[in-house]
């Protein structure tokens, strides 16, 4: 998670580096620094989701090929659940206030936020491994417990998603 932000240090150019050296300025340059991280962090975020989004289609598409109409429809249950945790990602607020607005979010409550937002990235990992599944027992007596647990992970991720806006909101409120 701190390699994102590093990069951004790495390729900051002379003003930034002028500027952070200004009494003030470094909090702020800092912060701003999260901000970029924050970002693109939830951009790799929907990336892998969207892959994973993705790799369902597939399984629905060899589910009707082989004859499994009716596991379709469960499995549209664990897409639409995806679609609306990537949606939410995608559309998150930034765990950042900037310099003139009203609501300050301090370094240590955007670590919080970042921490949180990798950890999202990781269960990818959990979500994948449960389309594996699905593929692997298509046709077989495991198939509908394969499509369930599918379904739990991708409902797992939305209030994943929903503790991250609840400290965003306790952020803000304090």
């Amino acid at each position: 998670m701190n390699d994102i932000l590093d990069k951004i240090n790495e390729y900051k150019g002379g003003l930034e580096k002028l500027i952070a050296k200004i009494p003030g300025f470094k909090g702020y340059i800092a912060l701003n620094d999260r901000r970029k991280s924050d970002k693109l962090l939830r951009e790799m975020i929907v990336r892998e989701y969207e892959v994973q989004y993705q790799r369902i289609s597939g399984v629905q598409r060899a589910l009707i090929s082989a004859g499994e109409l009716g596991a379709v429809g469960e499995l549209e249950n664990a897409a639409i659940k995806l679609r609306q945790f990537i949606d939410r990602v995608r559309t998150a607020s930034y765990g950042y206030a900037g310099l003139f607005d009203a609501i300050r979010i301090r370094e240590a409550e955007l670590e919080t936020v970042y921490r949180f937002d990798a950890m999202l990235l990781d269960k990818n990992t959990e979500i994948a491994r449960a389309i594996d599944h699905v593929e692997a027992s298509i046709g077989t007596d495991g198939q509908a417990a394969a499509i369930r647990n599918l379904i739990t992970h991708a409902q797992e991720a939305i209030v994943a998603f929903n503790k991250r806006s609840d400290i965003m909101k306790g952020i803000i409120i304090q």
